[in-house]
């Protein structure tokens, strides 16, 4: 597989978070000469909080994790397998994750509803969970490194995603370190991706879950690469305690600063590494909207031109056609007055007060087109509403993946 030509140059150093373990294995299920199972379990006592997919075809595991989330109980491990999504497969699929789950639970001592579970791959195919269970032993002993890990849980990805960050809670440094997979299917709702992100500060789950969904709306929800959201969707926050740091009963602390800022950090990283990896993607593309009535209403326009395959394709053709940029503002239902739209790309304003600049040179944006970091900016108006979010270009490629994905 050729890795993504906006790919960074390599894995990011990854620290270990202390009391969390991982390992992984090989099924065999679809892939061989490789890892395709991971397993994420806290040493001793912590929490976990989960976003998911709000899909109305959300797979098995996203109904075992909120049911079991749900009822505020402990959890500990979550079980990872790629190439198999476990989705839109009735009752044998529920039936699956339980076995697998019961599985687990065995190997690690705890119940069966402390252990989550995430899936990824080809929907509507059954999961023999039977695979997956002769690993159990090899996952329950066995230890790893974030790079492995990474490895472990990719599909149509062509390269493993990794960031971490330092940060501070009243005076105690904890680490945060984390992964994600994703490369098509990619659209926020919450964002079609798996991420597994792991510190060692000790939180409550009601703090760490507050936490998790505002970042995930700045962060894997501000991402698309095709407008399809997926039935897997599932962002992980694992708590270990480990750092001993002092009691936080509410995500508004602003003992939480610290935290919540490197939270944003590896959240983001991850999510634009995905966009970087989007299925034959060769630009990347950050939007920024300023201007509108609220955030809401910016973040709507942002994704719209995001989506826009005509957008997308004059991107990936280097061709300066704002004009479209026009049209995917205008259909995105924010009610702007268009008397008031300014655009710009790659720094030049191109056209402001609702019409093109009567000096307007395109020979700067052509050249801005060419490179692989697209900007776009567009102001609707004098709202405080702003939003940033990222893309990719569409090409051939895309097709090309997807038509070949069950091969």
């Amino acid at each position: 597989m050729t890795v993504s030509p906006l790919a960074p140059a390599a894995f990011p150093a990854m620290p270990d978070i202390k009391g969390v373990t991982l390992s992984t294995a090989a099924s065999g299920m679809k892939y061989t000469g490789r890892d395709d199972m991971l397993l994420m379990r806290l040493d001793g006592s912590g929490s976990i909080a989960a976003v998911f997919t709000k899909s109305d075809t959300a797979a098995a595991p996203v109904q075992w994790c909120r049911q079991q989330l749900g009822a505020g109980g402990r959890t500990r491990a979550i079980l990872v397998n790629a190439g198999n999504a476990n989705a839109f497969t009735g009752d044998g699929g529920m039936a699956a994750v339980t076995a697998c789950c019961e599985g687990v639970a065995a190997k690690l001592g705890c119940a069966a509803g402390e252990v989550l579970t995430a899936s990824t791959g080809v929907i509507g195919e059954p999961l023999d969970s039977a695979v997956l269970a002769a690993r159990f032993d090899d996952l329950a002993s066995g230890s790893a490194d974030w790079q492995a890990a990474a490895q472990a849980i990719l599909t149509t990805d062509t390269f493993a995603k990794g960031a971490s960050a330092t940060a501070a809670i009243a005076g105690t440094d904890v680490q945060i370190a984390g992964i994600a997979k994703g490369s098509g299917m990619i659209a926020p709702d919450m964002a079609t991706m798996l991420g597994f992100i792991a510190t060692d500060a000790a939180l409550p789950q009601p703090v760490l879950a507050a936490l998790l969904a505002d970042a995930t709306n700045r962060s894997f929800n501000a991402i698309t690469v095709d407008s399809d959201t997926s039935t897997n969707d599932s962002v992980y926050l694992m708590a270990s305690g480990a750092a001993a740091n002092a009691e936080v009963t509410a995500a508004d602390d602003p003992a939480l600063d610290s935290f919540r800022d490197a939270l944003d950090r590896v959240m983001q990283d991850l999510a634009r590494q995905i966009v970087r990896d989007g299925e034959g993607a060769t630009k990347f593309i950050t939007i920024a909207v300023t201007g509108a009535a609220n955030d809401r209403a910016a973040h709507g326009i942002g994704m719209s031109i995001a989506n826009s395959p005509l957008v997308k394709t004059a991107i990936a053709g280097e061709d300066a056609n704002w004009g479209r940029i026009v049209m995917a503002v205008g259909k995105s239902g924010a009610g702007i007055d268009q008397s008031r739209l300014d655009i710009s790309m790659g720094g030049v304003l191109i056209a402001a007060a609702g019409a093109r600049l009567d000096d307007y040179d395109e020979a700067p944006v052509a050249a801005h087109m060419k490179g692989e970091e697209i900007d776009i900016a567009v102001k609707v108006g004098d709202g405080a509403g702003a939003a940033r979010v990222w893309t990719c270009d569409l090409t051939h490629g895309y097709i090309s993946i997807n038509a070949d994905y069950r091969s």
